[in-house]
């Protein structure tokens, strides 16, 4: 790898790594919000989303810059590729923060009512999950990614189970249907969040291996020669 890539590819993880942290903190504070019935943090965590997008088009625009000059292969060209992947998933785990942020300023109005389904569990999961693939891109562990991938199917059934609550919440107090429905929304988002970190584990496992793992393709390597640009372009997300 010649300096100037070399300087080129450790500006670009500076700049994935402080979009990490700001979307990270959103969705803390995003469910924060919901916890707390704290309207104002609801109300910053939007205004955080416009720092998000910016970043994120930056981040694309430093990676198209490179491929273009450096033409980089082998391991760096798997490096930009999951960046540029990593880089799409954190923007959509931001607008998820934002939509359960909304959902708080709405259910922040309402009269609190009583629900037997506690959405601290499944916040706790997926944010757990968001942390660690974050975690396994910071340390290049491809262990840790693969324990993420493992977790999802546990917010995906807690999901399922608020489905059919809020299902039967809403025959039996239909005066909350509003309520029921926002609350509901909260746990999708969640759960889209959980699917992210998903992605953004799998994007870690081939940046380091140069495995492809999802959809259950698990034998596929990308060539470590030069033709490896053209097979990483065919099978990115």
């Amino acid at each position: 790898m010649s300096r100037h890539l070399e300087r080129e590819i450790e500006k670009l993880k500076k700049k994935i790594l402080a979009l990490s942290a700001v979307v990270e903190e959103s969705v803390r504070l995003s469910i924060r919000a919901i916890a707390e019935r704290d309207t104002p943090l609801a109300a910053r965590v939007v205004k955080t989303d416009a720092e998000i997008d910016e970043t994120e088009v930056d981040v694309e625009e430093e990676c198209l810059k490179i491929l273009a000059l450096h033409q980089p292969v082998a391991v760096d060209l798997r490096f930009l590729v999951a960046v540029l992947k990593i880089n799409n998933d954190l923007e959509r785990i931001g607008d998820m923060a934002v939509n359960i942020a909304e959902r708080a300023v709405f259910l922040n109005a309402q009269q609190k009512i009583a629900f037997p389904f506690n959405l601290h569990e499944m916040a706790d999961k997926a944010q757990t999950m968001l942390r660690r693939s974050l975690d396994a891109l910071v340390n290049h562990d491809a262990a840790v990614a693969k324990d993420v991938c493992a977790a999802d199917d546990e917010v995906d059934a807690l999901y399922v189970a608020m489905y059919e609550l809020v299902r039967d919440g809403v025959r039996e107090q239909p005066e909350h249907i509003d309520s029921l429905l926002n609350m509901l929304s909260v746990a999708r988002a969640l759960e889209r969040i959980a699917d992210h970190a998903t992605n953004i584990a799998e994007d870690v496992i081939y940046m380091i291996e140069g495995e492809i793992v999802r959809h259950g393709v698990k034998d596929f390597k990308v060539p470590a020669g030069p033709q490896a640009g053209d097979v990483a372009q065919t099978t990115a997300k």
